[in-house]
């Protein structure tokens, strides 16, 4: 179980980094570099709050996930 619990950290890490890409060239400069004040504000939002967090998130709990933190020797 240890090891699909690392084998599951990696993929959480790619998932961040398919996140930060996604969020980057989809969501957040397209739609700060519209013309709309809509889609401004939603990109400077987009970037500034919500990437850190998710992106953050799924890296930190990877890298842990990963490392085996989670291990069943460790709980």
């Amino acid at each position: 179980m240890d090891q699909v619990k690392k084998i599951l950290g990696v993929v959480w890490m790619l998932l961040a980094l398919v996140v930060a890409y996604y969020g980057l060239t989809v969501f957040g400069i397209p739609k700060i570099m519209s013309e709309k004040q809509e889609d401004n504000v939603f990109g400077w939002i987009i970037l500034t709050v919500l990437m850190p967090i998710i992106v953050g998130g799924l890296g930190i709990f990877g890298w842990y996930s990963f490392k085996g933190e989670f291990a069943d020797k460790n709980m």
